[in-house]
């Protein structure tokens, strides 16, 4: 008989495990990784880049960096796949919009479950951006115009940069992300340590916590764009328009929208498009903060 026990909030545990399985919200998934790895591999063979750069001394703590002149504005972007799969080769399919618009990009490799626990994986994409202040110059990108978006997986990664309480340890100024992208992003890791995700992700209640955005708001934060798809489950448009309601709350701009004609996993190829909604506010938010 079905176990109708609620385990967070008003959910049993079968509903709580469809809310933040994406993978059922699509017929197939192969044809979203494909067109990651397609056009990242175009910009790879058509832009200027600097590929498999170190940043940590795990070995796969590497970046790509696609410059788009000297000084210039960066746009670092952190993949997802629920913290176990994909890999910055799938993820600078933007880069050929954002060079365009004079924004350089990062790809960001990561090392993935279960060869990092999440407290590693979250030190790694610190010790990212630490990398990128302290050496980004020498690849022509200012170090003082560091923006950060990811999605699903890779939004809480950027929500993990966002948010206070690490720079001191990692020799940073407490602005070092001048903005944020946040798409799809769970933000608190309450409800997806209580999922069928931790099943490989194996944090405990204590992990969870120590590495939710939501719990480490900063006063006055950089600028937020946040978004999701029309088509997802209500817990991933809960978890955004929640953080944001949040982050304004300390103080915090927070522009939260949903991308209505979108799913989980084409929401990110908007960056890829000039005329979009999503780009456009990126782009706009990287002009008004530069």
């Amino acid at each position: 008989m079905r176990d109708l026990a609620t385990v967070y909030r008003n959910f049993d545990q079968e509903t709580l495990d469809r809310e933040y399985n994406a993978r059922d919200t699509v017929p197939e998934l192969d044809p979203f990784i494909g067109e990651y790895a397609r056009l990242s591999a175009e910009a790879r063979e058509n832009l200027d880049c600097h590929l498999d750069i170190s940043f940590g001394l795990g070995v796969e703590e590497t970046l790509d960096i696609f410059p788009a002149g000297q000084k210039s504005s960066v746009f670092v972007f952190i993949h997802g796949g629920y913290w176990r799969m994909l890999s910055k080769k799938e993820s600078s399919f933007m880069a050929s919009n954002f060079v365009s618009q004079g924004v350089a990009t990062v790809a960001v490799n990561y090392t993935l479950r279960p060869h990092a626990t999440l407290d590693e994986i979250v030190a790694e994409v610190r010790r990212c951006i630490a990398w990128l202040y302290q050496n980004g110059s020498d690849y022509g990108v200012d170090p003082n115009r560091i923006y950060v978006g990811g999605s699903s997986a890779g939004g809480h990664l950027t929500g993990v940069v966002v948010a206070d309480g690490w720079q001191e340890e990692f020799g940073v100024p407490a602005d070092v992300v001048k903005g944020g992208v946040m798409l799809s992003g769970l933000m608190d890791m309450e409800p997806v340590q209580l999922c069928f995700v931790n099943d490989w992700l194996n944090a405990d209640k204590a992990m969870a916590a120590r590495n939710s955005p939501q719990n480490f708001i900063p006063e006055n934060g950089c600028p937020l764009v946040i978004s999701y798809g029309g088509l997802e489950t209500n817990e991933f448009k809960r978890q955004s328009e929640d953080f944001a309601t949040a982050w304004r709350a300390k103080g915090g701009s927070a522009d939260c929208f949903e991308t209505s004609h979108c799913h989980h996993f084409d929401i990110p190829l908007e960056l890829c498009q000039p005329e979009s909604v999503l780009a456009a506010k990126v782009f706009d938010m990287i002009r008004q903060t530069a």
